[in-house]
């Protein structure tokens, strides 16, 4: 193989059409340019790097053989953040990784005033995330930061709505009882 000079930076259009293409060289550029950003998603819905690393490899394989669907409309940051999403998510479905919860109707969630998160970095926040049990970390991930309905949790799960409600709402609490161990503060009952 004869060795290419390529330009120290390329625009993302040009990575993706000549990786659409086929061309190594421009694949491992575009891999290199958002590999970091993609794994960081990956590790909200692993339970340890190794199965992150698993997501993120998976998911630019899925990435590469569809970027001739890419119709450069919206970003590709976007486009390929929801492949690793998905990745992540049809990997709990094969591993089974979520666990029944009692409904949430029945359980009483207490909550925690406010001015403690912000007392909290958001690197501590994250980590406190990551410790959750896979099924808790997914449907919170989902919902709290992708934005994801209980619905579309539930669809792409397959769980029921109910489940992806209570998987938050256990999810929540575990995270309340870790902030208050951090900060050393009480939560506040509801009816307070």
């Amino acid at each position: 193989m004869r060795q290419v000079n390529l330009p120290a930076t390329y625009n993302d259009e040009h990575l993706i059409r000549e990786s659409a293409k086929g061309n190594r060289v421009f694949q491992k550029m575009l891999y290199d340019r958002f590999a970091s950003k993609m794994f960081g998603v990956c590790l909200r819905y692993a339970p340890d790097y190794q199965i992150a690393e698993d997501i993120l490899q998976e998911g630019f394989v899925k990435a590469f053989k569809n970027l001739d669907r890419f119709r450069f409309e919206g970003s590709f940051e976007g486009w390929l953040r929801k492949i690793m999403v998905n990745t992540a998510i049809e990997m709990h479905r094969r591993k089974n990784l979520l666990y029944p919860i009692v409904d949430v109707e029945n359980t009483e969630v207490e909550f925690v005033d406010e001015s403690v998160i912000s007392k909290l970095a958001v690197d501590d926040l994250m980590n406190m995330i990551a410790a959750l049990s896979p099924g808790y970390k997914t449907v919170f991930s989902l919902y709290a930061i992708e934005g994801f309905s209980h619905k579309e949790i539930a669809e792409q799960l397959n769980i029921s709505e109910g489940t992806s409600k209570s998987q938050l709402a256990r999810a929540r609490y575990i995270l309340m009882e870790m902030v208050e161990q951090r900060t050393g503060l009480k939560r506040k009952a509801s009816g307070q």
